[in-house]
């Protein structure tokens, strides 16, 4: 993923333009009523396979996604990179937390869908887009992304977030939390934060650096790239 700036753009447009497209059909009464019939029997099928131990790992993923633990994750690793002054690689994450946080809030309020009837854990607020899933894909995507160099190690972990964001929207809606679309458009929102992110704080790196981005003028420094061909401080990754 995002190993050049280029692939970064394209990926980020498809991922944007997804998240526009489900987030259009679920806010509006006559779209939402040709999602709805679907939403119905994923929430029957998830229903039908309910079982203790499946309930179990549900409910540590609710837990794992909630604010009480993402929020002093991503404020950590934040002050950590604040720290080791690599401000393009905290500019990007704080980018999509602010981004992905307001708009959780905004469409929510928006849309106001109701939950499903049977949730298995506690719940408040509105539907859609899920919190949880948005929360999971920016934390686990950009964590990813702003710690890791390009390489094999990195695609690696890419590949175990993006496992991990697949089961946090399935969990929702096996717990009777969101509907599918719910889930689906908040991970959609989630990868669509991260990656837009990147790629404007990218793009700004190499308009002003090294005035904003002063890490970008010191090539021997040990900050990991974000993405692109060449990394974000300027040196090329290994391949």
């Amino acid at each position: 993923m995002l190993l050049n700036h280029r692939r970064a753009i394209e990926l980020a447009a498809g991922t944007l333009l997804a998240t526009i497209v489900l987030f259009a059909m679920v806010g509006f009464d006559v779209t939402r009523a040709a999602v709805q019939p679907v939403d119905d029997a994923w929430l029957d099928a998830m229903e039908a396979v309910r079982v203790p131990p499946l309930e179990v790992v549900a409910k540590v993923l609710d837990v794992v996604g909630g604010t009480w633990v993402t929020a002093p994750l991503r404020l950590g690793v934040g002050v950590w990179l604040v720290f080791r002054r690599r401000w393009a690689h905290f500019s990007a994450l704080a980018l999509a937390v602010a981004v992905s946080e307001v708009g959780i809030g905004l469409f929510k309020g928006l849309v106001a869908r109701p939950r499903p009837p049977d949730v298995l854990v506690h719940v408040t607020g509105f539907s859609f887009p899920s919190g949880h899933a948005t929360a999971g894909a920016v934390t686990a995507l950009a964590l990813v992304i702003v710690l890791l160099p390009p390489g094999p190690a990195r695609w690696r972990w890419e590949v175990r977030a993006a496992l991990f964001v697949l089961a946090m929207a399935l969990s929702r809606t096996y717990l009777g939390a969101h509907w599918l679309s719910d889930a689906v458009a908040g991970t959609l929102f989630g990868t669509a934060a991260v990656l837009v992110s990147v790629v404007v704080v990218i793009g700004l790196r190499n308009r002003l650096r090294p005035r904003w981005f002063p890490e970008a003028a010191t090539p021997s420094s040990p900050s990991p790239p974000l993405a692109g061909a060449t990394s974000i401080d300027g040196s090329t990754p290994d391949r």
